[in-house]
């Protein structure tokens, strides 16, 4: 009843019926005649949302039929799994995402730019065409093939974004190996982590990476990891820099083996359902999880949102500048552009170099049409001034797109009025790693309609939202809040977390049985549209990468002399969250601060740099119930200064706590101040 309700109310909020059968059917015939999509028909967002919420697995594969190229046709569109809310998408197809993300258009326009490489170093862009990405791609997959890696082998990717890495990722997918892209920021210890658990035999990297002007020793951290990786039977490195690393015994010379290799590399014909990828994201019990994608529906809901909710038209300059070691660069830098056969830049370098204006000067010289980027770098970009952006041509640009955690109105005002001039779509979007594309945004919609700044709005086709009060009721109406929950399921969802199902439907469907949990709570306005509010659980979202809580606290207490930590989430003014930790150390302690920077040091080496805490505060004892959990929500009641209103604080062991750390946090902040 709940479910047919929330669908009933998606229905309501879009116009009566429209004819179906033919926008489906011509939108099927213009992919398989011009090789690429074109815009939507007339009524076409409506037509198609209320064909989605009403027959899903009708309207999804028409799609499918018309926007993949399929080795065998599939029988069933949709099959509903367990627990209810997920499914199993196009049963009985045979694919190969390699060839639809480039033979089938080497076939068409060779010499098409599939990728251009902006490097580091300013002014000096690579070009590599369709045709060119096909023969690296197949000469990888054969030097894989050569030292033993088979379909269903786990290979794990540590590497900057580069034509290389993203040949990798295919070549992979060429051979049905399951690609495991680790971001190349990530210390050795998370590295291996991730490597242990998947399970992967490969490791493919470079002897050094370069950004912003610096040195980073790729092959050394990876050589520090695979010490503790009995799995690893391999690591290819390539070359970044002209700097010789030290090779072992397992050290593969990528280049030099990929020059004996075939170009010609027959691909693995995959099941619908047989993984692609996994990815590992942050949760709030410390473990990190490897979500599973599969092959078929990942590459449709991909190719499908990179379309539609940026306009994307056959001949433009599609510019994501996210690395492809988080979700965003595999859905929109990899998968979803190379399917619809664009240009997709790879942004190797910061926004910070050379000086403040290097996206706009890269926005002028490779005449960008589309540039996502996450409001961490422009809320960072804003504080210096107009005069970088302007310095530079913008014309080019059509569409602008805001990623990675929700964008506040000053940052939304200036990306659009400023670097879009008032005249580009922005376009504030709603996604997750689980949900392998874009779920709610401003478009795609009927034909100039409104978008209201700093707001996801509305849901893409399929997209059933709801929203659940504490009770687990689906609220009706609008201008209500509650736990954002999704009520069908889609193509792009992720099927499983690996190696750990039962982990998987308790993180995602527990909590509302036959919805998709999406640990955020949002906000319906009077109009129907959908504004995230945040996240409702211990995840906090630093510079748009999500992080449990639970694992920065598991990092510092390995540290000796720290009994206990507490780590919580606070607004920053550039990075939308930061950490803040409250630290308990034990008695005699005498060098406070130097047990700081050593937890900072843990934090790094153990995860990453951008987790280490902005502020860590040293109290005599942490506020535990009876029970003895520790309450999260009075300290962030503490440190967003609204202690005034505590709340209920009568499960506390001992209430006196509130006042103790309060004392703590003021003197903190007075000497932090002066």
């Amino acid at each position: 009843m709940a479910l047919a309700a929330a669908r009933a109310r998606a229905l309501r909020a879009l116009s009566p019926p429209h004819p179906l059968g033919q926008v489906l059917v011509a939108a099927r015939r213009r992919c398989s005649e011009a090789g690429a999509p074109g815009a939507l028909p007339p009524g076409g967002y409506r037509a198609w949302q209320e064909q989605a919420a009403r027959d899903p697995a009708g309207f999804w594969a028409d799609l499918a039929r018309g926007w993949l190229r399929w080795d065998s046709p599939f029988h069933t569109a949709c099959q509903p799994g367990r627990p209810a809310g997920t499914a199993r998408w196009f049963l009985g197809g045979r694919l190969n995402v390699s060839v639809n993300c480039l033979d089938q258009h080497v076939e068409k326009s060779p010499n098409r730019v599939a990728l251009i490489w902006e490097r580091d170093e300013p002014g000096t862009a690579v070009h590599v065409t369709y045709r060119e990405l096909l023969d690296l791609t197949c000469r990888l997959a054969n030097t894989l093939k050569k030292y033993g890696i088979q379909k269903g082998d786990k290979v794990a990717i540590y590497m900057p974004v580069s034509p290389l890495s993203v040949a990798s990722m295919l070549a992979c997918a060429r051979i049905g190996a399951v690609h495991s892209v680790v971001f190349a920021g990530f210390s050795a210890e998370s590295l291996a982590g991730r490597i242990v658990d998947s399970g992967c035999k490969a490791v493919i990297t470079y002897n050094q990476g370069v950004r912003g002007g610096r040195i980073i020793e790729l092959k050394r951290t990876v050589d520090e990891a695979v010490k503790n990786c009995p799995s690893i039977k391999h690591v290819f490195v390539a070359q970044r820099t002209d700097n010789k690393v030290q090779m072992g015994d397992c050290d593969i010379p990528l280049e030099e083996e990929m020059t004996k290799a075939a170009s010609v590399c027959t691909p693995e014909s995959m099941d619908s359902e047989d993984m692609l990828f996994m990815l590992y994201t942050s949760g709030s019990t410390g473990k990190p999880k490897g979500i599973v994608h599969t092959q078929a529906g990942y590459l449709l809901y991909a190719a499908l949102t990179h379309k539609y909710v940026f306009d994307y038209q056959q001949g433009d300059v599609f510019g994501c500048v996210a690395d492809i070691g988080w979700i965003t660069g595999h859905s929109y830098v990899v998968y979803g552009p190379l399917c619809n056969g664009a240009t997709s830049v790879l942004f190797e370098s910061t926004p910070l170099y050379p000086d403040p204006g290097r996206y706009w000067e890269v926005v002028q010289r490779l005449k960008i049409n589309q540039f996502y980027a996450a409001p961490t770098a422009i809320r960072l970009l804003l504080n210096y001034g107009e005069e970088w952006v302007k310095k530079y041509d913008r014309s080019s640009l059509k569409t602008l797109g805001s990623v990675g955690e929700p964008i506040n109105k000053e940052a939304w005002q200036w990306f659009y009025q400023v670097v879009g001039e008032g005249r580009c779509t922005l376009v504030d979007t709603w996604w997750q790693t689980e949900t392998g594309g874009i779920c709610i945004a401003p478009r795609p919609s009927e034909e100039k309609a409104e978008i209201v700044p700093a707001m996801a709005m509305r849901p893409f086709f399929g997209i059933v939202p709801v929203l659940m009060d504490e009770n687990g009721k689906v609220i009706e109406g609008n201008d209500v809040s509650g736990a954002l929950c999704i009520a069908q399921p889609w193509p792009g969802m992720a099927r499983t977390i690996y190696g750990d199902h039962q982990r998987f439907v308790d993180v995602y469907f527990r909590a509302y049985p036959g919805y998709y949990f999406t640990g955020d709570g949002a906000y319906r306005t009077k109009q129907g549209y959908y504004q995230i509010t945040g996240r409702t659980d211990d995840v906090i979202n630093i510079s748009g990468h999500r992080l449990g809580t639970a694992e920065i606290e598991d990092a510092m207490a390995d540290h000796p002399e720290v009994p206990e930590t507490a780590v919580i989430g606070y607004p920053h003014k550039i990075k939308g969250e930061g950490a803040f930790a409250f630290v308990v150390l034990k008695e005699q302690v005498a060098h406070v601060d130097r047990v700081k920077e050593e937890l900072k040091t843990i934090v790094a080496s153990k995860i990453a740099k951008y987790a280490v805490p902005d502020h860590i505060l040293v109290v005599k004892r942490l506020p535990k119930t009876r029970s003895g959990k520790i309450m999260r929500r009075l300290l962030r009641k503490v440190v967003t200064e609204q202690s005034n209103n505590m709340g209920d604080v009568t499960t506390l062991d001992d209430p006196s706590v509130v006042k103790e750390i309060l004392d703590a946090y003021q003197k903190y902040k007075e000497k932090s101040s002066s």
